[in-house]
């Protein structure tokens, strides 16, 4: 099973650190980990030093993935997908990152899978650039999917989405995290979304981890006070 601990990391922008001293347990294959905190706190900044994207201190702990570090796919808020390829030809050049160009008929039976779980085989064969936000956020989601990663890291993947399918979109990557092992690092605003498809949150605040736990421990009164600075009951 595919774990991945977090030991004092900590991430730098030249020479200024952002984020510091983040240590978690270890996050086991079928986790979601919903990564909470105010805007501005540091949570897309631990997603792109986790990915190595960025430089810093401490200790990224990857064990029992097939792949090692490239086990790790990051899928940004702001994705630029190149806007002449069609959503099935943009899913199929992600799926093909990094395995070479022969096209088999598992390649094709991925990408179809995906889409239809997605709901956006209808949209196959249109141009990226021709389709809405949210349109857009799906399909980056499928390229992010096809590759089938073994740990998952989301920067708010459902931000451009309406309510209904971001609840479709987060109880799929519930299943499809628990049917492939992966571990799932999924960046929320919604504490009510964090409440009902996560495992752990982690609350980021100001550079720094100020909590990590199971999500019903995690995200309560005391939080939304604390961190939100909001007077509100989580029941």
């Amino acid at each position: 099973m595919v774990t991945i601990q977090l030991d004092a990391l900590g991430a730098r922008y030249g020479k200024s650190l952002r984020l510091r001293d983040v240590t978690t347990p270890a996050f086991e294959g079928g986790d979601i980990v919903a990564v909470i905190g105010p805007n501005a706190a540091g949570k897309s900044t631990l997603f792109r030093r986790i990915s190595g994207l960025l430089h810093g201190p401490g200790q990224v702990h990857v064990d029992g993935a097939s792949r090692g570090r490239n086990a790790i796919c990051y899928m940004p808020q702001d994705t630029s997908a190149n806007a002449v390829l069609t959503v099935y030809e943009s899913a199929l050049l992600a799926r093909k990152q990094g395995m070479g160009w022969s096209v088999g008929d598992d390649d094709l039976a991925c990408i179809d899978e995906t889409l239809a779980a997605l709901g956006i085989a209808d949209i196959a064969f249109r141009n990226v650039g021709e389709l809405s936000g949210g349109q857009r956020q799906l399909a980056s989601l499928a390229q992010t999917l096809v590759r089938e990663p073994e740990i998952l890291l989301m920067d708010e993947p459902t931000s451009a989405l309406d309510l209904s399918r971001q609840v479709e979109v987060l109880g799929l990557m519930r299943e499809l995290a628990r049917a492939r092992g992966m571990v799932v690092l999924i960046a929320l605003h919604d504490l009510n979304h964090a409440l009902r498809f996560s495992d752990q949150a982690m609350v980021i605040a100001d550079g720094r981890l100020v909590a990590c736990g199971p999500s019903p421990d995690i995200i309560t009164s005391d939080l939304l006070r604390d961190i939100y600075h909001v007077d509100a009951r989580v029941e």
